[in-house]
Parts: C-alpha cells; structure tokens; sequence
C-alpha cells in the first residue's frame, strides 16, 4: 500500500491517542492533563457555536415549517439550540449530548435535555440536526450514527429528514480549500476523523439508508447538507 492509499484510509486509533495515551475531549484526557482538556473543550465549543446567528439569519429557510427538532451534539453547550429556540419559538426542541456534558447545562425551560448516546438511541423528532459534529468519525461510524438518525424522523412526505451543518471539501472554494484540508489534516490527527466532499458525503447518505440528499448551501469552508429517508 502506497503512502496516499494509507491517508485515504480511517485509523482505527488516531495519532493524538497514541501520542497521549487518551482520547481529545474524552475523559480519561481530563485525568491525565485537566488544563489542557479544558482548554480543549472551550475551544471545541467556541469553534461548534461560531457564527450560529449569522447561519440562522442566512439559513433561515431552512428551519421554516420545522415543528420538532433534536439537535445531536458532541461536547456542546446547548448554544445553538437555544438560539434556533429564540428564532423559532414555535418549535419543539431537543439536545441529546453525553450525560456528563448535559449536567453540566442548566435547564432553561425553554429546551429539553437529553442525556444518551448517539450511537443507540436518538429522541424522534421531525427533524434531527448534526452540526460540525460527524467529522470527528469514521464513515462506519457515521453511517452506524445516521442510520439511527434516519429511525428517529418520520417519513420525506411527513417532513422528516437529518439537517447536517459540516465542512465539505470543494477544490473551487479558493481560499477556503487550503482551510478545508488543513482541517481535514487537524481531524485525521486528533481524532481520527475527515472532512468530506460532496461525493464522500453521498456515499454514506447512502449506506445509513437514505434515499436522497440535497446539498443546500455553502458558507466558507462549511457547507448545509439535508439527508432524506
């Protein structure tokens, strides 16, 4: 196997792991170096909420209509949440994060917190939302996550469908393409995910049992992605 074959491939251990002994944003990295960890999960969660009122501004088609949602979270803070609760009070809204991130949330009685894993059980909602969350994860991970996804919304001509808010790599994005492998660079290394293109992206739409998707818009590196049932 050639050295571009390997990079192409999903490390079942990423190098941060081995280099730490522990996982980026897990807990046993909070043990060995709680500095660290918790610079780490600030800049995660800086990083996940930026311009989240800009996107709701730009993309607010997007959530018209929508009477449920459940927002699947990695390590978050329920910012983006209660910013699509303030925009769209009508709306239903939940946030499933892993117990130790949702103690740590204070209830506002304006969402639902849930804690769980993705990789079991998903709240049903009219529409699931993964936002800058699946590209910490292996394609087999991701299709094992949006294949619950797809069980937890109803069917297309009931509105169901999975919004994903996530980089998707385009080489006609000019300056953002270097920004789009520099982070595809960053996640094969600390967490043994990638980015996608528009193709990689289908590809697993596909496998998780979908049976369209529609890439919606581009906003600088990122791009909105709907994934039908």
């Amino acid at each position: 196997m050639g050295l571009a074959d390997w990079f192409k491939k999903d490390a079942k251990t990423a190098p941060f792991d081995h280099v730490h002994g522990a996982s980026l944003f897990e807990e046993s990295m909070e043990l060995l170096d709680p500095e660290y960890h918790k610079m780490s999960m600030q800049a995660l969660v800086v990083h996940d909420n930026f311009a989240v009122d800009i996107a709701l501004r730009e993309f607010s088609g997007i959530f018209q209509g929508i009477k449920s949602l459940t927002d699947c979270c990695y390590h978050g803070d329920g910012t983006t949440a209660k910013a699509i609760a303030m925009a769209f009070p009508h709306m239903k809204i939940t946030v499933l994060d892993i117990p130790q991130e949702i103690q740590k949330i204070p209830a506002d009685g304006v969402v639902n917190y849930v804690g769980g894993d993705m990789f079991k059980f998903i709240p049903p909602a009219q529409v699931v939302m993964l936002k800058m969350v699946l590209h910490h994860w292996s394609d087999e991970d991701c299709v094992k996550i949006l294949s619950n996804c797809r069980k937890a919304v109803p069917s297309r001509e009931e509105g169901g469908k999975v919004l994903i808010g996530d980089i998707v790599i385009d080489p006609a994005s000019g300056p953002m393409y270097e920004t789009q492998l520099l982070m595809d660079v960053g996640m094969m290394l600390m967490k043994g995910g990638r980015q996608r293109d528009e193709n990689e992206w289908r590809d697993i739409f596909m496998k998780a049992g979908f049976s369209d998707y529609k890439l919606v818009s581009k906003f600088g590196a990122r791009g909105v992605l709907e994934a039908y049932p």
